[in-house]
């Protein structure tokens, strides 16, 4: 099968309204549901204060956002991604929750907006990734915190995970090339110590780093 380059904003757009249908299915099978695990637990440690103000960034289908609804009720939580697809999954899935179109590296937001701000799996889809993070921080209010989620070591355990997805998205799914470009974005992305330096430079401080599954997954957590 021929790799598809994808290059462009407009590109990756497109891989995710690819996949939107399947994509909370195929992440549960891949991971064994794990990977809801390690975001309830993510977000336990931010200890998110009543009627805080919580943006999800990159939301996708908005599982992240549903369990911060979840463990603090009387949050205000809003979604925003730039996949339409992915949107229409989340407002269906979670209808006291906003979502909104938008762009991460220039969004809609006021100044000194949001308590909080969370990020799964998303950042490494976007080529300025210092423009996204100088948003984050703009919205952001003083002392408010950024949590982000992605992939971290690149080691055995996660070789093991890149074929399990490749296996799967070959068996469950026909957007195979999509799959295959969301495990090259995985072995590119930075290391969460070269994020750790990033968040520095970009003037957040308190960094906070828990890693889980033998380092597959990394989680930081900053404040502004």
């Amino acid at each position: 099968m021929k790799k598809i380059e994808y290059k462009t904003s407009a590109d990756i757009r497109s891989v995710f309204d690819s996949i939107a249908l399947k994509y909370d299915f195929l992440n549960n099978l891949i991971s064994f549901f794990m990977h809801k695990v390690i975001k309830k637990r993510a977000i336990k440690m931010l200890k998110i204060t009543n009627n805080a103000s919580v943006l999800d960034l990159c939301c996708g289908s908005g599982d992240l956002a549903a369990i911060i609804k979840r463990q603090c009720p009387n949050c205000n939580v809003t979604g925003v991604d730039f996949s339409n697809q992915m949107l229409a999954i989340a407002k269906k899935k979670h209808e006291n929750i906003d979502f909104l179109y938008g762009d991460a590296m220039n969004l809609q937001f006021n100044e000194n907006q949001f308590d909080y701000v969370v990020m799964g799996f998303g950042l490494r889809n976007i080529k300025n990734k210092i423009t996204v993070l100088n948003e984050v921080y703009r919205v952001l209010r003083q002392d408010g915190y950024f949590m982000h989620i992605d992939f971290g070591a690149k080691n055995f355990a996660s070789k093991i995970f890149d074929f399990i997805t490749l296996v799967c998205a070959k068996l469950f799914s026909n957007k195979y090339n999509a799959y295959e470009y969301l495990i090259e974005s995985k072995k590119s992305f930075l290391t969460p110590a070269e994020l750790i330096k990033i968040y520095k430079k970009s003037g957040y401080k308190n960094v906070y780093r828990k890693d889980f599954l033998f380092g597959v997954i990394s989680c930081q957590i900053v404040k502004k």
